[in-house]
């Protein structure tokens, strides 16, 4: 360089540059500068230190101006660290003592392949339970001639990760070459993707810095290159999907291991649903964590719904609260509105309700909205209630709803039911409005369904018993969609109202059969009040004859031909023939029960004229066997007996299986006033089948007593006893007014019998 300047100044230019002079020797200088500092760059590059014998990468200079400090920028290897005058850094690299100026060079060491193959964590130790589904997943999951595949699904806090770590566990020998846990932040916004987590498998075996091709194809044959040839276990919790781990199967000898709070469908997987603990395992469970809870521990575990993450939330507070009384924390736990918040957080990672919501913010609007109407139902439900509640066509939300483990579904009797805590999740998501809505839809439609399981009832024959198990069935919704109902008062709105005013008659029949007096009178007592509200006096005539009819059945006799009386009053102005004939029938029965039986055939022949011209065969079936009861009363045993089997004809013929029962119940009295105890114990006891068939408690009752009293005419005490003390039972159950009597004769008998 110096050449070239001499040589350039000796030149004709010499007198062209002189004024310029000073600016060229300073960019030779420059010049000669970088020079220099390139092949020192470019010896170190070829000669790299001592300290690394890995190549030198792209080298930081980081200065600190304070004193006494140094400054670090990012990671410390291949990094150059500038210290200030009077900087010290306390320490040494590679045996240099750093202080006031010196530039220290410091390089990454090679990085050894990091030990990340066996990574399960042990599962809780108090585990409980689940004996028959860990055999199903080991089972599943030692398979030698394929790729094992299993797939746990299930709702929040159910306790997959804690069995699918428990399985792993006891499988880690079957595959000693890795144990991967890795979590797929299903329930995140923002799942990890595939790439990410075959990234993790391939850096475990090959070293941390590996560089990993950016093609999902390439990247996908380098994993499956990794497991190949391998026994590993890849636990993957929380997965989003079905799409977010069917890259991730496996090679031949391998198995792979999935939770999901969603249904997760895979190439030759067994897939396993996971229920709440049953009732000992939650027990055990509890007084695991907190042995004291001993005196409450059922109290505790059904309103925590049996669910692990609940259970095991209410335990440790009680374990960490010694002056928390476990019955009065059970009492607590009674309050449906504040229960999530009592169960709490306390020894659990996340709480129930904070679980809940994670699956809950990732429902699309429809799909959530649907969710919270859903905690209108208080049990379970089939699809059809779904969809007239929740306006949902074809129950397109519900089903999805199912997949992601918010409802639960049962196979076996094709019904879905919100879990108990996740209703009351769903029902602190409900805004009034909504709730109004659903509840008003709720009662509307299982006030049909009362109406369908009253007519197949009536129908008869095998229909009969269709309609009681519909409504039996169904009994939970019903009482509570008339509960709400009755809750509006039957000012606040003109459709709840009529629901009011409807919904006694809409199972007329079956609720006598089924519902306790004390109830029936008050579901009654809002038809009458709804009816006088909307001016309806046909509807009111009704309803006042069957509170009577609830009254009577109390023993208050007085107090139902008072009502009878309005009934029959109103019909007639009415003109409604049918309603005067019932009311007249009402009326007999009450005068026979206050001994007036004269009176009562009167009015029994009333009713008969009437039901024979309307063609109505149940109400004279009826009509007949009340006359029969009444002239059996006077002593007329023959003509009574004729009576009873011409009733007996008409419900056999109709299907009439309650009308049935008492006539041979009826037969079966009169027999035993004749002296044939024989006889009449063989009509009690075709009385007691149906009415046991057809769950009509107050026959079955009177079926019982009557046979202990023929029993004991023919010697048979003990038996006797038996029935009475049976008979005793059902009548303490219902209130009958009746169990006075029987139980006087069962302290008789057992005084006599010593």
């Amino acid at each position: 360089m110096g050449a070239v300047a001499s040589n350039l100044v000796a030149n004709d230019l010499q007198e062209t540059l002189k004024p310029y002079r000073r600016w060229v020797w300073l960019m030779f200088a420059i010049a000669l500068v970088v020079a220099v500092a390139t092949a020192i760059i470019e010896a170190r590059r070829r000669n790299p230190s001592p300290i690394s014998s890995v190549p030198t990468q792209e080298t930081r200079n980081v200065k600190a101006s304070a004193e006494r400090s140094v400054a670090i920028g990012g990671k410390v290897e291949n990094s150059t660290l500038v210290t200030g005058n009077e900087n010290v850094v306390g320490g040494k690299f590679d045996g240099d003592l750093v202080g006031r100026d010196k530039i220290i060079n410091i390089q990454q060491m090679a990085s050894a392949p990091l030990n990340a193959l066996h990574q399960l964590r042990a599962p809780v130790g108090d585990f409980v339970g689940r004996e028959q589904e860990i055999e199903t997943l080991i089972n599943a999951l030692r398979h030698g001639s394929r790729a094992s595949i299993t797939g746990i699904s299930g709702m929040g806090g159910i306790g997959k990760t804690e069995l699918a770590l428990l399985v792993a566990q006891r499988l880690s020998a079957d595959y000693p070459d890795a144990q991967f846990f890795i979590n797929l932040q299903g329930t995140d916004a923002n799942p990890r993707p595939p790439q990410e987590v075959m990234a993790t498998c391939i850096r475990a075996f090959l070293g941390a810095e590996v560089r990993l091709p950016e093609d999902l194809d390439q990247l996908s044959q380098l994993y499956r290159s990794q497991l190949n040839g391998k026994r590993v276990l890849l636990l993957l919790d929380n997965a989003a999907d079905s799409a977010q781990v069917r890259p991730l199967l496996p090679p031949t000898g391998c198995a792979l291991l999935v939770t999901s709070r969603q249904g997760i469908t895979l190439p030759g997987m067994t897939p396993l649903t996971l229920n709440p603990l049953t009732h000992e395992e939650a027990r055990e469970l509890l007084l695991k964590i907190a042995p004291r809870e001993e005196p409450a521990a059922e109290q505790i575990c059904k309103p925590c719904g049996y669910l692990p993450l609940a259970i095991r939330a209410a335990g440790s507070l009680l374990a960490i609260t010694p002056d928390l009384d476990p019955v009065d924390y059970a009492t607590q736990l009674q309050d449906e509105r504040k229960r999530l918040e009592r169960i709490g957080a306390e020894g659990v990672e996340i709480g129930v309700a904070a679980s809940f919501n994670l699956s809950y913010a990732r429902l699309a609007p429809e799909a959530a909205r649907v969710f919270r109407l859903l905690s209108v139902f208080p049990g379970t439900f089939d699809a059809l209630a779904e969809e007239m509640v929740c306006a949902d066509t074809a129950h397109a939300q519900l089903s999805d709803l199912v997949r992601r483990s918010l409802v639960l579904y049962d196979d076996s009797t094709k019904r879905y039911r919100l879990h108990d805590l996740a209703r009351l999740f769903a029902d602190g998501k409900l805004s009034e409005e909504e709730r109004a809505a659903g509840q008003k839809n709720h009662a509307t439609h299982y006030k049909e369904v009362l109406t369908t399981a009253d007519n197949l009832y009536k129908e008869g024959g095998a229909a009969l018993a269709r309609g009681l198990a519909l409504f039996d069935l169904e009994l939970g919704n019903i009482q509570v969609g008339h509960a709400w109902v009755a809750a509006q008062g039957v000012e606040a709105d003109e459709d709840i109202a009529r629901l009011g005013m409807t919904y006694p008659n809409a199972g007329a029949y079956i609720l006598h059969l089924r519902q306790h007096a004390r109830e029936q009178i008050r579901w009654l007592e809002t038809a009458v009040a709804a009816a006088r509200q909307l001016k309806d006096r046909a509807r009111e005539g009704v309803r006042l004859g069957n509170l009577g009819l609830a009254y009577a059945d109390l023993g208050e006799t007085k107090r139902a031909i008072q009502l009878y009386e309005q009934a029959l009053l109103i019909l007639r102005e009415l003109g409604d023939r049918r309603g005067e004939g019932n009311a007249l029938n009402s009326l007999g029965l009450a005068y026979v029960d206050l001994g007036e039986t004269q009176r009562a055939i009167e009015l029994y022949e009333q009713a008969l004229l009437i039901v024979r011209e309307l063609g109505d065969r149940r109400g004279e079936g009826n009509a007949l066997g009340n006359l029969g009861v009444a002239y059996a009363d006077l002593g007329e045993t023959q003509r009574a007996i004729q009576l009873f089997e011409q009733a007996l004809l008409i419900d056999r013929d109709i299907g009439n299986r309650r009308g049935e029962g008492n006539a041979l119940g009826s037969l079966g009295l009169a027999y035993a006033d004749l002296g044939e105890p024989q006889r009449a114990i063989r009509f009690y006891e075709q009385a007691l089948l149906i009415a046991r068939e057809i769950g009509d408690r107050r026959s079955e009752g009177n079926a019982l007593w009557n046979m202990s009293l023929a029993m004991d005419r023919l010697g048979l005490r003990a038996q006797a006893i038996q029935n009475a003390k049976q008979s005793l039972m059902i009548h303490e159950q219902i209130e009958d007014p009746f169990e006075a009597k029987v139980r006087a004769q069962l302290a008789a008998w057992r005084e006599e019998s010593g």
